[in-house]
């Protein structure tokens, strides 16, 4: 039976001295109440109340038992609060530093109508998993290769100068003996990781560039500023080239891609992420553009 149900219903009868204002004030039916506490009384073995009058007047066993039901009321409306509270508790997602905040602020608010409260904490590669380790965050959104991705970002060249070919060949940035410009390409930390920077680097190497002519930036914000001020290519997502307002292409040696998977702690965190709010978070990682 509906122990914490039938005892609601008892609490409210006996506060009112009425069947039916005791039913109004636990925001159920008369006859609901009226099944709930006859339930009660089988589950006891002994009557709550004496039905020979009109006021429903409580039974020496029903005064007795009474103390107790109002604590276990009281316990259930509790724990009711404290759910609803938990319910509310965000969950801390490590995201990339590249994640935009209108981005972001709509995965939020997709989240919300779901029930499901986010907070963001923007970390690189390595930290983000780390992150998740020491409990510092719930889950975080991980580096991890193309093919073994939830979310795929292909990555090009976008520079300042409008690029008219289809694509950029890293060959093409060898320094012209006329000239002896060495136009370099800019990687920035978000893909500073094996499975892109070394890829990159390998390309480089088997297309004669210059070691300098591939370099890992501090920051996005350093390397767009290289790109700004000459002829140099950053290495990202069309959405960045998009939020830069550079011109982006595919290279033609290769086709990298930042790899996004989830780490969390609790496997629901995890779910949540990769299947309810999938596309939200795509969009904040600039997949599918």
């Amino acid at each position: 039976m509906d122990l914490v149900g039938g005892c609601r219903a008892f609490v409210s009868v006996s506060e009112t001295g009425s069947f039916t204002a005791g039913a109004a004030l636990a925001r159920i039916p008369q006859p609901v109440a009226s099944r709930r506490i006859a339930a009660l009384e089988r589950h006891f073995g002994e009557r709550l109340f004496d039905r020979s009058t009109r006021r429903a007047r409580l039974t020496p066993f029903g005064r007795d038992v009474l103390p107790s039901a109002r604590r276990l009321v009281q316990l259930a409306e509790a724990m009711e609060h404290d759910a609803k509270q938990a319910r509310l508790r965000p969950v801390r997602v490590a995201v990339p530093a590249t994640c935009g905040v209108r981005e972001l602020a709509g995965l939020a608010a997709e989240a919300r109508a779901r029930a499901i409260h986010l907070e963001f904490r923007a970390a690189g590669p390595a930290e983000r998993a780390e992150l998740v380790r020491t409990n510092e965050v719930r889950a975080a959104l991980t580096a991890v290769p193309a093919e073994e991705a939830v979310w795929s970002v292909p990555l090009g060249v976008a520079g300042v100068a409008p690029l008219t070919s289809r694509v950029v060949h890293l060959e093409t940035l060898r320094a012209g003996r006329s000239t002896g410009v060495r136009r370099r390409v800019w990687i920035q930390p978000e893909d500073d990781v094996p499975h892109v920077r070394d890829r990159v680097l390998r390309v480089r190497d088997a297309v004669g560039l210059s070691p300098a002519q591939v370099a890992v930036a501090d920051s996005l914000t350093s390397a767009a500023a290289e790109v700004f001020a000459s002829e140099d290519l950053l290495l990202c997502s069309v959405a960045q080239a998009e939020d830069l307002g550079l011109s982006w292409r595919p290279i033609g040696e290769l086709a990298p891609a930042r790899g996004f998977g989830v780490t969390a702690a609790l496997a629901e965190d995890a779910d949540r992420l990769r299947t309810t709010l999938h596309a939200a978070v795509g969009r904040c990682l600039g997949a599918g553009r």
